[in-house]
């Protein structure tokens, strides 16, 4: 309703007040009733569920498809599929677009192309991050007929991947994302789909039987089960509420633009905190694992640690987390999964989270427990390595500190990538701990000692014997003590001192990133 009557121009205001009641109908009472039935927000209620309460400044409300009759009269008013604003998400600003499904599926037989570039444009312009809330359809073959013509596919001035270079980007699969709706999805920085509900796919069971002859569903297609191990889409989430408060968390650790640092939070938890369980937490048994969420749990502040695309990559762990309410990113092996070696996914996923901290300047924590990368006739079938050289161009070309902290095993080309050697700068600073439990070397030792001593071995009266006096003399060796004598570390430390030693150093580190901010030589890979 107008705020104040006009004498002058009241007809023209009732006429903006019919048009934006209908704009809020969006598709109609019984679509929106069926949505609730299934248990879904409409695309407003979702908007209002991510963002603070009554910051929303909605834009293009009344943009949609009007019918007239033949005295030019509005005789009804279909709105387009997304509603498009700003907001405040953690008390900043940012850019959210929302597909209003209720409408032809969210299908871009529906839409008006030039309000959902604009949510990109504004983003783009004036250095906002971004919100995706997909749910659409995709195409449809309605849409040239309408329009009488067909056209290339794409989209003039749409700056998707310069975008990801200068904001954070966030895309929220709430229901089917097709084609168009899968790349707006996806060309993110973070990806969460909601179980069940959301699925991607470049085209639907439809396509898929036309093009393939098989007849899958779209869960099947492109569902949770299938990109939870393809890295198409991070995390997963039970239900609308939780994929939208992960959005939320994921932004809460990064600036609003690269020209920014990432913001600092209170914390309570104090530097000096040392867990005794540190000193314990590695086994000395090598044939045991360790549980690498409990050190996180350990080191970082309370209930700070984020992660990100767990199942996919799974010998990796990525994740962002706080020390002393500083933003870092952090990466552990995961010795549960492939004993923690480097697969072509966790590679990739590797080289993707290192260039998300490096464009938005959050130090990078790498807690090292490297076997090497993996090997055998399926890694290398898969390309995998690849996949490990692209992950270490990603480190060498990153240009945010490093803090490398070798707590097991650090082994073959996959541990020499445990920080930059050189660096964007070519004099990077190898910034490197170690535990007591630390061992490295260009292979396992109890492999090398087979390959090295094979024939001293064979020949010995107990062969077995020779070889476990072999591995215990290189073992000897191997120290870490011994590596610090020629300062081939900077030292080694007792575990439960590392919060201390990464809470002093996060604070140099965040005083080089401001001297560095701005855009990167190049965007999300």
């Amino acid at each position: 309703m107008s705020l104040h009557p006009s004498k002058e121009w009241g007809d023209a205001l009732a006429d903006l007040d019919r048009r934006r009641e209908r704009a809020m109908q969006m598709g109609g009472p019984e679509n929106l009733a069926r949505a609730r039935q299934l248990g879904m927000l409409d695309a407003r209620e979702r908007v209002h569920r991510l963002v603070d309460a009554n910051s929303l400044r909605e834009f293009g409300t009344l943009t949609g498809k009007g019918r007239y009759n033949a005295q030019g009269r509005l005789d009804d008013f279909t709105p387009a599929t997304q509603v498009l604003g700003t907001a405040r998400i953690g008390g900043r600003k940012a850019v959210v677009v929302s597909d209003d499904f209720s409408i032809r599926g969210g299908s871009s037989e529906a839409a008006v192309a030039e309000k959902w570039i604009y949510s990109d444009r504004y983003a783009y312009e004036y250095r906002l991050p971004i919100v995706r809330l997909v749910h659409s359809a995709g195409g449809s073959v309605n849409l040239p007929m309408q329009m009488g013509y067909t056209k290339i596919p794409g989209y003039a001035l749409l700056p998707s991947v310069p975008l990801l270079g200068l904001v954070p980007v966030v895309g929220v699969v709430m229901g089917p994302a097709a084609g168009l709706g899968a790349i707006r999805a996806c060309t993110a920085h973070f990806t969460v789909l909601v179980r069940g509900q959301g699925q991607v796919f470049a085209g639907g069971p439809p396509v898929v039987k036309q093009a393939l002859g098989i007849t899958v569903d779209k869960e099947a297609l492109g569902g949770w089960e299938v990109h939870k191990a393809s890295g198409v889409v991070h995390n997963g989430a039970d239900t609308e509420g939780d994929a939208l408060d992960q959005a939320r968390r994921f932004l809460s650790y990064l600036p609003a633009n690269v020209f920014e640092p990432p913001p600092r939070v209170a914390c309570d938890d104090p530097p000096s905190r040392a867990d005794a369980w540190l000193n314990d937490a590695i086994p000395n048994d090598r044939r045991k694992i360790f549980p690498p969420q409990r050190i996180l749990s350990a080191i970082f502040d309370r209930d700070s640690v984020f992660e990100m695309a767990p199942q996919f990559g799974g010998s990796l762990i990525t994740c962002f987390a706080r020390l002393n309410g500083h933003a870092v990113g952090v990466m552990i092996n995961n010795p549960k999964v492939m004993g923690g070696a480097l697969t072509r996914a966790a590679a990739q996923k590797l080289e993707r989270f290192v260039d998300l901290c490096d464009t938005f300047h959050l130090p990078i924590v790498n807690l090292v427990d490297q076997p090497g990368s993996m090997t055998g006739p399926d890694a290398e079938k898969e390309g995998t390595i690849a996949a490990v050289l692209r992950a270490s161009a990603a480190i060498e070309q990153s240009s945010v500190p490093w803090l490398a902290l070798v707590i097991r095993r650090c082994f073959g080309l996959a541990g020499g990538m445990l920080s930059p050697w050189n660096g964007a700068s070519d004099t990077a600073l190898p910034h490197r701990f170690a535990w007591p439990s630390a061992r490295w070397g260009s292979i396992p030792i109890e492999g090398g000692v087979d390959a090295a001593f094979a024939r001293d071995i064979q020949a010995a009266p107990d062969p077995q014997a020779r070889r476990a006096e072999l591995e215990s003399l290189v073992h000897a060796i191997g120290s870490p003590l011994r590596t610090a004598e020629r300062f081939g570390v900077v030292d080694v430390i007792e575990p439960c001192t590392t919060r201390a030693l990464l809470c002093d150093w996060v604070e140099d580190a965040y005083a080089v990133c401001a001297t560095r901010l701005g855009p990167k030589a190049r965007t999300m890979r």
